[in-house]
């Protein structure tokens, strides 16, 4: 029985022990203070880090904007490629600056742990070879000007407009909404629809009945009057003369030299005015047409 007093009375001594650690720990005023001290810089540091990248954005996009539109004539689908991956850049080494200044807040040696890193990179490094390829993939991209933001491309079987380019991905939006992300190392075959200027090609049905000679001698008549119409043509338009001929129908074609991408709308444009201009011309369309055959039922007893 004094055997269970005794065991009792060391469990009540520790418990009044760890009750008072307890207590000195929360009421502490120094630790909560080092507490909310080092809470204080972390936001600190967080929310400067925050409002530096981005005043350091808004310069590098001025400062590209003011090199687009000043006299020298710089390329300026190179110009915002290099802007948007020099945004990138700006905000990884602010924000790694950032982390390196919380950590130091904590008391953890940072040149140590910089030199550890160094050592696992580079250990990283021979693992991460498809990270290694996609950003040696990414530099050769941007440094050959293979493409650049805002042009139209089509990567494999993905067809839209370059949203941004990075060191490892590179960003193509479809014109139906859809964004497609693709590794740099993973981009081998490239169409860039937005280097060289566009060729609108449009086809006119026109009905065997027509004078062939007046729908060209129309044709060109209305071909003379569309490069003042649409500042998007190059060079005046060209008839090119009968493109094929169908079973119910004559096809001739007409292309125009345009500026890149642009032959989308202006194809439209030419296929709305040169109908409205055939119509007033009294050009006969082809419409299709139904022959029926009747035969007469065959009178087996004859």
């Amino acid at each position: 029985m004094s055997t269970n007093q005794t065991n009792l009375g060391t469990v009540t001594e520790d418990l009044e022990k760890a009750t008072e650690q307890t207590k000195e720990v929360i009421f502490n005023q120094e630790l909560w203070f080092d507490v909310g001290t080092v809470a204080l810089k972390v936001v600190v540091i967080m929310i400067a880090a925050g409002i530096i990248v981005r005043l350091l954005k808004m310069i590098v996009r001025k400062s590209f904007a003011v090199r687009i539109k000043g006299p020298l004539k710089y390329n300026e689908r190179r110009q915002q490629t290099l802007s948007k991956l020099l945004e990138n850049v700006t905000a990884y080494v602010i924000y790694f600056m950032a982390i390196i200044a919380v950590l130091s807040s904590f008391n953890i040696d940072v040149r140590g742990l910089i030199a550890g890193a160094g050592v696992l990179g580079l250990a990283v490094g021979f693992g991460a070879q498809n990270l290694v390829r996609d950003v040696i993939t990414g530099f050769f991209i941007i440094f050959e000007d293979q493409f650049s933001v805002g042009d139209f491309v089509r990567i494999g079987a993905a067809e839209g407009t370059v949203e941004e380019i990075g060191l490892r991905t590179t960003k193509v939006k479809g014109y139906t909404g859809e964004l497609f992300i693709f590794p740099n190392g993973n981009i081998t075959d490239v169409v860039n629809f937005s280097i060289n200027n566009s060729i609108a090609v449009v086809d006119v049905n026109v009905a065997y009945n027509a004078d062939i000679n007046k729908v060209e001698a129309l044709i060109q008549e209305f071909l003379g009057t569309l490069q003042d119409k649409y500042e998007q043509i190059i060079k005046p338009p060209e008839f090119l003369g009968v493109q094929s001929l169908t079973p119910t129908e004559m096809v001739v074609r007409v292309v125009a030299e345009t500026l890149p991408m642009q032959h989308f709308a202006v194809s439209r444009g030419i296929r709305r005015d040169l109908k409205e201009f055939l119509d007033a011309n009294n050009v006969e369309v082809p419409l299709p047409h139904m022959v029926m055959m009747q035969r007469q039922p065959v009178d087996l007893k004859k």
